[in-house]
This record gives C-alpha cells, structure tokens and sequence, in this order.
C-alpha cells in the first residue's frame, strides 16, 4: 500500500526532474551538422573556457567571468542574508519577544506574492522619482541614484532571499534544547560563552540549510539582474535565458546550464560536509 502512494511521486520526479535534467545534457554534450544529424561533442562545453583573446588567462575569458561574478554575487548576498538573518532570529526565537507573530506574518507574507511583483515592487522604490529619494527629499537629504547598479542587484538579492536565511535557523533555535543553556549559565558561562560554544554549533543545521537556500537560486537567478540591473549585470542566469530565448543555441545555452549545475552540486558537496562535521562535534558534546 506505501509502494501505491509513492508512484505519484516517482512519476512527477520522472516527468519534471529527470528528464529535462536528462535533456539539457543530451544538448549540452551534441551538435548538429548542415545535414540535420545529431553528433556528439564536447565543443559546447569548452567554449565556455575559451577566451576571444589568444592566451588570455581562464579567469579573464568571458564567460568565466560571468560565472566568477554570479559566484562572488552569490556569496556576498548569502554573507550579508547571514549578518542580517541570524540576530533576527534570535529575537524571534527568544522567550520574552511578544510581537513574535506579527514579525514572522511580516517575513512570511512576502512569500505569498510572486517573484517577479516583488521585483518590480523594489524598482519602484529604488529608481530616481521613487519612492525612497522622495523621503529623501522631504527630509532634506540628498537624493541617490542605485538603481541598474550591482548595488540595486545586490539589494534584490537580499530582499528575496533573507527570509529563506531567517525561517530555518529560526527552527533550529526554537528546537534547541533550553535545558544545554541553563545547564551552562549554571555552572558560570557567560552570554557569550553560551552563544559561541553552545547556541551556535546547536543552530549549525539550520545555517547550512539558510547558506544553501539563499546561495543556490541567487546564483542562478536572472530575473533580479535583468530588471534592477537594466540587463548591464550579466550573471550565469542571463547567460542561459540569453541563449535559449534569444540567440536560439540550445547546445551552448545546455552546457553553460551543465557548468552551473556542476558548481551547485560541488557547493552542496562542501556545505554536506561541513554540517556532517557539525553534527560529529555536536554528538561529542551532547555525550
């Protein structure tokens, strides 16, 4: 009877998972002659690392620059998603915060609304007669202008992604066994000690689940590029959608894919280790 329920499920993942998977590597790894037939090739994926100029550095060449700066975009939202998420969890998950409900109504309503609108919603505030530089002006201060920069990009990033950061370790801390931390004050730690030897190795799950939430789709995105970027920002995401709806060359627009989901399944590789570590040393302490 378990076996009936799950052939939905298998069946879904088939249709909608593997198979294009399955799909964007046949294209990645084929071409096609004048005649029409299909070859196989690796030509789609070594012109990713090809340079227009002869003996150009691999880190210099186009499009490993755009993977380079999709990664280091990546990285500073996820860090700045952590700086901001966790102390804000913290508050939501400590004892005595009473506007509790109200605060998480507040992260999760967003989520309710599609990406795109919530896009179009923060060019509306950060583009030149918007709605911040207005109270800018109505303050007297002097007015700015972020939008189409890798600022705005950035800030898009934060903005739809923080709460993928604060839900999880929010779980994690509300998990948490309190009976470690009294036990701790008890016998002399103080505030920090518990924080750094206790509170943050016990939320360990959840920051990884946070990093991997906010790094992988904010590497990949294109909407938020294209639309706060004015398309000047080009990340892995644009490179795709440019050449699958625009330039009509699936195979290149497959390989890049293949690279991207090379770099996805090496970062979830690292981040899967590092939380085994955690949960090691976090046995160690519970024994």
């Amino acid at each position: 009877m378990r076996r009936l329920f799950t052939y939905p499920y298998i069946v879904w993942l088939g249709l909608f998972v593997v198979a294009p998977i399955l799909l964007v590597v046949f294209y990645a790894f084929s071409g096609t002659d004048a005649d029409g037939n299909t070859y196989f090739t690796f030509s789609n994926i070594t012109k990713f690392f090809e340079g227009i100029v002869e003996g150009q550095p691999v880190w210099e060449r186009i499009y490993v620059r755009v993977a380079i700066r999709s990664l280091r975009m990546a990285l500073q939202t996820t860090v700045i998603c952590f700086v901001l998420g966790y102390p804000l969890a913290m508050i939501l998950a400590s004892k005595g915060f009473r506007d509790k409900p109200i605060l998480l109504f507040l992260f999760i309503l967003p989520l309710w609304m599609n990406f795109l609108v919530r896009t179009y919603g923060l060019m509306s505030i950060l583009e030149r007669n918007g709605i911040m530089n207005n109270i800018l002006m109505r303050v007297g201060l002097p007015t700015i202008d972020i939008l189409f920069t890798d600022t705005a990009v950035l800030l898009g990033m934060v903005y739809n992604f923080l709460p993928f950061m604060v839900l999880p370790i929010y779980t994690a801390l509300t998990r948490m066994d309190k009976r470690i931390i009294e036990a701790a004050q008890d016998l002399g730690a103080n505030p920090t000690n518990v924080f750094l030897h206790i509170i943050f190795p016990l939320s360990m799950p959840g920051v990884i689940s946070g990093i991997t939430m906010v790094f992988m789709p904010a590497a990949a995105t294109f909407i938020i590029p294209n639309l706060l970027g004015g398309g000047q920002f080009f990340l892995l995401g644009n490179l795709v959608e440019q050449q699958f709806l625009r330039v009509g060359n699936w195979h290149f627009g497959s390989a890049v894919a293949v690279v991207m989901i090379i770099l996805m399944v090496v970062s979830t590789f690292i981040l899967s280790r590092f939380e085994k570590q955690e949960e090691t040393s976090e046995g160690g302490m519970r024994l």
